[in-house]
């Protein structure tokens, strides 16, 4: 009896630590891993000229998206930054570009006029870009990189890592 709970011991021992050392070759860690970014999806705006801005005729440029309203307290407060983004990033190349989810264009105009926006905004008037981005919140800022890939989405342009985008070649 005794030799057979020994050897119950020895065999349960083995069946666990054998898989387990096995196992620990599985992990590297800081493997070099390239991230996996979604492309983003096309699209086509007007702007307050009534011209047209498409996403993909900006390929070669990273682009920062802003999805606001004229009425979200947040996206108020953060005009001053995104305008501080665009006086620092735009003559590095970035696009920036702020699309107005669902409101009229006159009121978008007037919002544009009061708060001096210095970048283009574009009009989604029937909230289907918003919609395509999955926009459930205001402010959303997306940047997107010079392959149409976006990179990172947020709620604050702190989040967004313009530097590395933007790096010098």
């Amino acid at each position: 009896m005794r030799k057979t709970v020994h050897a119950f011991i020895v065999l349960l021992c083995i069946s666990i630590f054998v898989p387990v050392s096995v196992s620990w070759g599985q992990y590297v860690p800081n493997a070099p891993f390239k991230p996996q970014y979604p492309a983003a999806s096309d699209f086509a705006l007007k702007d307050l000229q009534g011209k047209i801005f498409r996403l993909s005729a900006q390929r070669g440029k990273p682009v920062l998206i802003f999805f606001g309203t004229t009425w979200c307290p947040g996206c108020r407060a953060e005009v001053p930054i995104y305008k501080k983004v665009y006086e620092t990033y735009a003559p590095r190349g970035l696009q920036v570009i702020y699309v107005n989810i669902m409101e009229p264009a006159k009121k978008v105009q007037r919002f544009a006029q009061a708060n001096s926006l210095p970048y283009r905004t574009l009009l989604d008037e029937d909230g289907s870009v918003a919609n395509a981005y999955n926009v459930v919140g205001v402010p959303m800022i997306m940047l997107v990189d010079k392959d149409g890939n976006i990179i990172k989405v947020g709620h604050s342009s702190s989040e967004m890592p313009l530097d590395k985008v933007l790096r010098a070649k």
